[in-house]
C-alpha cells in the first residue's frame, strides 16, 4: 500500500494524536487555563506528559502559551483560532463515541458527556 505525503486523516490525527491533546483541548475550549488548572482537570496526566502535549499543541499554533512577568511566573494557555476550529471534530468525536459505547451497553460517563463546548474570544 503507497503512503500518501498529504493525507487529510493523517494530518489531523497528527495535530490531536494521542491520549491527552483532545482533552486539554476541550478543556481549553472552555477558557483560559493555568498548567494548574489542566493538571488538575484531566485524569491520569501526568505532570511531564502535560508539558510535551502542551509544547506539541503550541507548536502546531492550536494554543497559545501566555507567560506573565510576575514571580512566581504565571502561564496561561488558551486556543488559538486554529484550535477552535477544530471543536466541531471533537464534538462528533464525543457523540460517536457516546454512540459506540451504548451499543456496548457502557453509559459514557466523563467531562464531555452532555456538554458542548463554546470557544472563547481572547
Amino acid at each position: 500500500m503507497l503512503h500518501n505525503e498529504n493525507c487529510p486523516v493523517e494530518a489531523t490525527l497528527e495535530l490531536i494524536g494521542g491520549k491527552y491533546k483532545a482533552l486539554i483541548l476541550w478543556r481549553l475550549s472552555e477558557g483560559k487555563l493555568r498548567f494548574s488548572q489542566l493538571r488538575d482537570q484531566i485524569k491520569g496526566v501526568t505532570p511531564k506528559m502535560l508539558t510535551q502535549q502542551l509544547r506539541e499543541l503550541e507548536a502546531k499554533m492550536l494554543i497559545d502559551r501566555q507567560v506573565f512577568p510576575v514571580v512566581p511566573p504565571r502561564v496561561e494557555y488558551s486556543l488559538t483560532d486554529l484550535g477552535k476550529s477544530l471543536m466541531p471534530l471533537l464534538i462528533a468525536m464525543r457523540d460517536w463515541g457516546t454512540t459506540y459505547l451504548r451499543s456496548k451497553d457502557q453509559e459514557p460517563d466523563c467531562f464531555m458527556v452532555d456538554h458542548t463546548p463554546l470557544p472563547q474570544t481572547n
